[in-house]
C-alpha cells in the first residue's frame, strides 16, 4: 500500500520569480522510513509543509494515508503527526503534561491519553524524567519527546523535519535509535540534510535539489547502483591536500573525485600507472602521506555523484 503519493507537486513563491518546488513526483509505501535528502534550501521544508496541509502548493496533486491533500484539511490533519525543525513547547509543563494536552487535543478518552502516553515515554526513553520540566530537557530531549508528542495520535503517517540538525553526536543517536524502531507503526517522513542520518536508518531515500527531486530508490538499490570503490589519501594538512589536488587538476588526473580537509578521494578503479605517479609525486613535493586506503563508496560519495551529473 501507498503512504504518500505525490503528481508533479510544485510551489513558486514571490509572484512567479522563485520556485520553490517543480514536478516533484513521489510514490512511497508504508511502513517505509523515508529520507528526504538534500542541501539546505533544497524545497525539503516547502514540501513537508504542503504535504502535511500546512500551505498550498502551486500545482499538482499529493494524497498522504489516503487523503487528498489540501490546506488545512482536518481529515488529513487526523491520520498524520509532525515535528517542525525547530519544536516549540510550553518550557514551563513536564512531559506527563504536555502528552495528556495533546491527548485532549485530538479528543482522545481519558484512558487511552494516559494508556498511549505512557507507551511514548517508555518508547521515547523519557520515562525516568517525565515530570521535570521541559525547560529542564537537553536538545536530544526535546526531539524526542517532540517525536512522541507528533505520535500521540496513533498517525498512520509522521513527518519530521531536520529532526537531528542542531544536537551533539549522543543526541543525534538518541534520536536517530527511537525513529529507527517506528516504521513498525507508521510511516516516517524523515527531510535532512545529513547523509549519515539516511545512511543509518532509513529504507528509501529521494534527493532534491533546487526543488528538482534527482532520484527516489531503495537505499540498497542505490548504493549498489552507485557502488565503486574509493581510493582516499590522506594528507599531514589541508595545505599538503591543496598541493596534491592542485597538481591532479594540472595533470587532468581522470580518476580524482574531491578533495576534504586533509583526503583527496579517487575513483577505485583508477589505473596502475596512475597510483604509481600519485605515489611518486608525493614524494617529490615532500607531502607526509598519513593513509593509503580502498573503501566501498558512502552515500555521501552517491549523493555528490548524482548532484554534479545532474
Amino acid at each position: 500500500m501507498t503512504a504518500i503519493k505525490c503528481e508533479n507537486l510544485g510551489k513558486i513563491y514571490k509572484n512567479g520569480k522563485v520556485k520553490a518546488l517543480e514536478g516533484l513526483c513521489l510514490d512511497i509505501p508504508e511502513h517505509c522510513i523515508f529520507g528526504f535528502l538534500g542541501p539546505n534550501g533544497a524545497g525539503k521544508t516547502t514540501a513537508i509543509k504542503i504535504l502535511c496541509g500546512l500551505m498550498k502548493s502551486s500545482s499538482g496533486q499529493a494524497w498522504v494515508a489516503g487523503e487528498a491533500v489540501s490546506q488545512n484539511s482536518l481529515k488529513l490533519r487526523s491520520k498524520i503527526g509532525y515535528l517542525s525543525q525547530e519544536p516549540r513547547m510550553y518550557a514551563w509543563m513536564t512531559a506527563i503534561e504536555l502528552l495528556d494536552f495533546v491527548g485532549k487535543i485530538y479528543s482522545m478518552p481519558t484512558g487511552e491519553i494516559h494508556m498511549r502516553r505512557d507507551e511514548l515515554l517508555d518508547l521515547s526513553g523519557l520515562k525516568q524524567v517525565a515530570k521535570r520540566r521541559i525547560s529542564t530537557y537537553s536538545g536530544g530531549m526535546i526531539q524526542r519527546l517532540g517525536i512522541a508528542q507528533a505520535l500521540m495520535s496513533k498517525p498512520k503517517v509522521i513527518f519530521l523535519d531536520e529532526p537531528t540538525s542542531s544536537l551533539d553526536p549522543i543526541g543525534r543517536k538518541e534520536v536517530l535509535e527511537f525513529i529507527a524502531h517506528l516504521s513498525d507503526n507508521t510511516t516516517v517522513f524523515l527531510s535532512t540534510h545529513i547523509l549519515e542520518d539516511v545512511e543509518r536508518i532509513c529504507h528509501k531515500v529521494g534527493i532534491l535539489d533546487k526543488g528538482h527531486l534527482l532520484i527516489e530508490e531503495d537505499m540498497l538499490a542505490l548504493q549498489k547502483r552507485y557502488s565503486s570503490n574509493i581510493l582516499e589519501i590522506e594528507l599531514d594538512n589541508p595545505e599538503q591536500a591543496l598541493a596534491l589536488s592542485s597538481w591532479c587538476t594540472g595533470k587532468q588526473i581522470g580518476s580524482y573525485l574531491k578533495t576534504a580537509h586533509s583526503i583527496l578521494s579517487f575513483n577505485g578503479n583508477i589505473p596502475a600507472e596512475e597510483k604509481r605517479e600519485l605515489l611518486r609525486t608525493i614524494g617529490e613535493l615532500g607531502l607526509d602521506l598519513m593513509r593509503y586506503e580502498s573503501k566501498q563508496a558512502s552515500l555521501e560519495d552517491v549523493f555528490v555523484r548524482i548532484i554534479e551529473k545532474k
